[in-house]
Parts: C-alpha cells; structure tokens; sequence
C-alpha cells in the first residue's frame, strides 16, 4: 500500500489501525536541537481523543505518546523521530456485522475494490483514528516553527445551518478553548451544541466548516508550479478524513466579483531584515499566497467537512455479494466531527509550512 508518507524535507510515515495493537509515525528530516517537550505533544493529542464530550464518540482512549527514538535530553538529534500511540479501548467485536456488509458513504467498497481485502474493525486504517498520529507529528512540526514565530489557529464556524455571521477577532481567538465546540463567539458554541444534541437524540450527524488562520509566515515559502504553497495545504487538509472541500482567500465568494473589485491594491511596502521586500494589500483576498508564493501576509483558509456517515438509523446497503441487506446503526461514533478534527486540521498546516521552511532554507538551526 503507497500513500503512508506526507512531505518532502519534514516528511511523517504512519501506520496502524483503528482496532489494532497500536497506531504511530516516523518523522524524518526535522533538524536537530529543537526542545521537544512531550507535554506538549501531549497537550494537542488531548484535544483530539474521544470521549471529551457527550456529542463524540465515547471510546476512551488515553492517546499517551511514546517517543521512542530521535530525541536525547529533551531536544531532536536529527535522527527519524518515531513514537507510538497504544489503542486501549479498542473493541473490534462490535464491528462483527460490518464484515462482509458496504456501509453507506464509508471507504467499505473502495477499499474492498482496491485490495480485495479489508480490516471492517472501525474501518481499519481508513479509520480516523489514524489521525492521531498526524497530530503528534504536528505538534513536533510546530515546535519547528515556533522558532520563527508563526503561529497556526483553527476553529469552528459553522455546524450545519448555525455559522458564525461576524468577524472574528485577535481577542475572539482566546475564546476557542473555552468550549466543548472550539468555537470563538461562546453564544454561537451553544447554539451549535444545541443542534448536534438534537440529531443526536434522533439519531443522526451533521458536517461544519473549520477556518485556520497561519501568521507571521515569511513571504517567499512555495514554488511556482506544481509544489504551490496552497496547492500543498489542499492535500494536507482534503488528506483529512470527511473534508469535502477547501477554499482559501476569497474563495469561492470571489468568482462572483469583478476584477476590478478583486484585485488588491498594495498600500504599503517594507523590507524585513533579510532584505526582502514584504508587501501589505488592502483586503488580502490571496489568503497571504500569489503565485503559489506566500506574500508575508495572514494566510487563511476554510474546509468544509460531511456529516458523520455512521448513523444510529437502519439504512438498505449491500453486502459484498451483492445482496440486498439492512444496516443497523452501531458502535461508538461522533455526531459531528469538527470540534475533535480543528487539531487535525492545526497538525496538518505545521506539517505543510515546516516542510516549506525547510526547503526554503528560511529557518536558522
């Protein structure tokens, strides 16, 4: 199976299953003497694992990191950085229906397609249990760039039909944590929970939409052609289990203005100690990248992600001989997966500009 490995100079292999012995990742490539603290890491698998809520999926899953190589005394040595991530409550017998049946807007089918084979436990390594991995090695990417500054911050927007219909400020940001939802405007936070514990109660799921804010990137990361900075963080983030879109800047909003609308103006012109030229635009609708090339301006960007295909509700499938059958809904699931995925989608953006940087040369080590 190809596929395992994200990135280029900052490169994560992972592996492992929903239901299997352990779940990990190799990363490769990150320079050496960066402080590598495993609270940390730690601290951003928290905000991912199940169970934080009554609107998540109850498994209980501790997600204690083990470093087990790459680091001496705290700090990278530049060698592979590999970890492990134990399952604990892991119960492949409650997936003993699905073994030969196709569960609607799953991976069931494709995969059965692709290797004639599959683990059914959760889903196996199609399974979003395998982004925990990629957030223990972008809590390692971010480490990386905390040496230059730039900080990466996603959140909540929207929850099916309740989004946030204001701007979101500096000072809203502080607020992301505050709920089960990781929404910024704490009133919007309990509308959305009053939604999901509805479907909940019904039985079903819905999707939202996460926004990421990257600052204090340096202008000049990206290629021009086929390794564009956007084109990259697309991957990373449609990578994601259940994103089915992503925009960045103006977006889609954007194919309905003029250009003369659209086009920003620059209003100011400085230079950074390096000599390079930075540029501010009035509206930076670019999302702080032009040309596959980022500018030096806030980057930013939005995904949407489908409702939860596993529901609590009877639904006509088939079964891989191609009968006709009923699917119950079971197991432990989400009813909307947002809340758990904004430290995914945080995860996946390090990976990103970590690699750029390194590339670029842009990080002193």
């Amino acid at each position: 199976m190809a596929g395992n490995t994200f990135g280029t100079v900052f490169r994560l292999t992972t592996f492992g299953e929903s239901h299997g012995a352990a779940i990990g990742g190799v990363v490769d490539g990150c320079p050496p003497g960066i402080q590598i603290p495993a609270a940390y890491i730690q601290q951003c698998l928290d905000k991912r694992r199940p169970g934080q809520s009554d609107v998540v999926s109850p498994r209980q899953e501790s997600d204690i990191i083990e470093l087990l190589s790459g680091i001496f005394d705290g700090k990278s040595t530049g060698a592979p950085i590999a970890f492990l991530i134990r399952n604990k409550d892991h119960k492949p017998g409650d997936y003993d229906h699905l073994k030969d049946a196709f569960r609607p807007s799953h991976a069931d089918f494709t995969w059965t397609a692709k290797f004639g084979f599959r683990d059914h436990r959760g889903g196996g390594r199609s399974s979003a249990r395998e982004t925990a991995a990629r957030v223990a090695a972008g809590a390692i990417a971010q480490l990386l760039l905390n040496r230059s500054g730039i900080s990466i911050t996603a959140w909540v927007s929207s929850v099916g039909p309740v989004a946030i219909k204001k701007v979101v400020t500096v000072s809203d940001l502080k607020n992301i944590d505050a709920n089960s939802l990781r929404c910024p405007h704490p009133e919007i936070a309990e509308e959305m929970l009053a939604y999901i514990e509805r479907l909940k109660t019904e039985g079903d799921t819905t999707g939202g939409i996460i926004t990421c804010l990257i600052q204090n990137v340096p202008a000049g990361l990206g290629e021009p052609v086929f390794d564009k900075l956007q084109a990259d963080l697309a991957k990373a983030m449609l990578s994601i289990n259940a994103v089915k879109g992503f925009e960045y800047g103006s977006g889609f909003a954007g194919s309905a203005m003029k250009g003369s609308e659209h086009n920003d103006l620059i209003e100011q012109l400085s230079v950074d100690k390096t000599g390079k030229s930075l540029l501010k635009t009035r509206n930076n609708y670019a999302g702080g990248i032009l040309g596959g090339i980022s500018t030096g301006e806030d980057i930013y960007f939005r995904l949407a992600f489908k409702p939860v295909a596993t529901i609590m509700r009877d639904q006509e499938t088939f079964d891989k001989a191609g009968n006709k059958i009923v699917l119950q809904g079971k197991g432990r699931h989400d009813v909307c997966v947002v809340p758990r995925a904004v430290p995914i989608v945080e995860a996946m953006a390090a990976l990103v500009v970590a690699d750029h940087l390194l590339r670029n040369k842009c990080l002193e080590v």
